[in-house]
């Protein structure tokens, strides 16, 4: 069966500025990296081409310096890269990136599931997965920990929950959206890596997926109204005592006090 996994290249998180006074965040120079949860899909997705044979592909909208991230996919055994590039998907929010890659995916068209990490360190929004699902009609199964059984027609998956998990039966093609649970990332090797510098990447344009620039980028949905770091967190307070149990007294007073018990 074939598998298509959706990428993110997300900057060092400890990199990120905020520019308060032009209410925006400045993202570091460097190419960045590959979403963390994301390669828990590409794993997943290898494991399960070496199970069913068939193949293996990583998909993501970026720029130029994405090409960084697809080779690192390509470095560990994904067998081609597909990178939606245009100037028109700058500034694109989740509901547009969504819909940017399902006109991808359509483009592509030969896959029997898309798996993607659970959410993008970067943007925390966990919305791209559902996107793509609802833009292409397609079943979906969100924060899945494991895959109980998968061939060309169907697959049955363990679903995160609150209080355990759901069982649930997927007809294929779907689209899945992973947690860190579910597998181990394997290392690229030497030879993956020599073979990913001179592996080909597809790049397509708004163009070439029939895009017309209508609710992505500058036309996306969402609008950003202030941009603030995150408040400094307060002082923490040390309490002291003669003996263990004094200590727990004062710590119990303290916790009652803020109303925490």
């Amino acid at each position: 069966m074939n598998v298509v996994v959706l990428v993110k290249q997300v900057p060092e998180i400890a990199l990120i500025k905020v520019d308060e006074a032009a209410n925006e965040v400045v993202l570091p120079q460097g190419p960045g990296t590959v979403n963390p949860l994301d390669e828990y899909a590409v794993e997943e997705g290898l494991r399960i081409k070496e199970k069913t044979s068939g193949k293996c592909m990583v998909m993501s909208v970026g720029t130029e310096r994405t090409e960084s991230a697809l080779r690192a996919c390509l470095a560990l055994g994904v067998d081609d890269a597909y990178l939606l590039c245009d100037e028109q998907f700058g500034g694109s929010d989740p509901q547009a990136v969504g819909h940017i890659l399902a006109a991808g995916l359509r483009k592509l068209g030969d896959y029997n599931l898309v798996l993607a990490g659970k959410q993008a360190i970067d943007t925390d929004s966990a919305q791209v997965p559902a996107a793509v699902a609802a833009h292409l009609n397609l079943p979906q199964a969100m924060f899945v920990k494991k895959f109980e059984t998968v061939d060309d027609a169907t697959a049955t998956v363990l679903r995160s929950t609150e209080d355990g998990h759901d069982v649930v039966e997927l007809k294929l093609p779907a689209v899945v959206s992973v947690v860190k649970e579910i597998n181990e990332p394997r290392l690229p090797s030497l030879k993956g890596k020599m073979a990913a510098k001179k592996k080909a990447i597809t790049t397509w344009s708004a163009t070439d997926l029939g895009l017309d620039g209508s609710g992505i980028g500058a036309a996306s949905g969402t609008r950003t109204i202030k941009v603030t770091p995150p408040a400094p967190r307060p002082k923490g307070e040390i309490i002291e005592g003669e003996t263990p149990e004094e200590i727990a007294d004062k710590l119990f007073d303290k916790l009652r006090e803020k109303q925490i018990l």
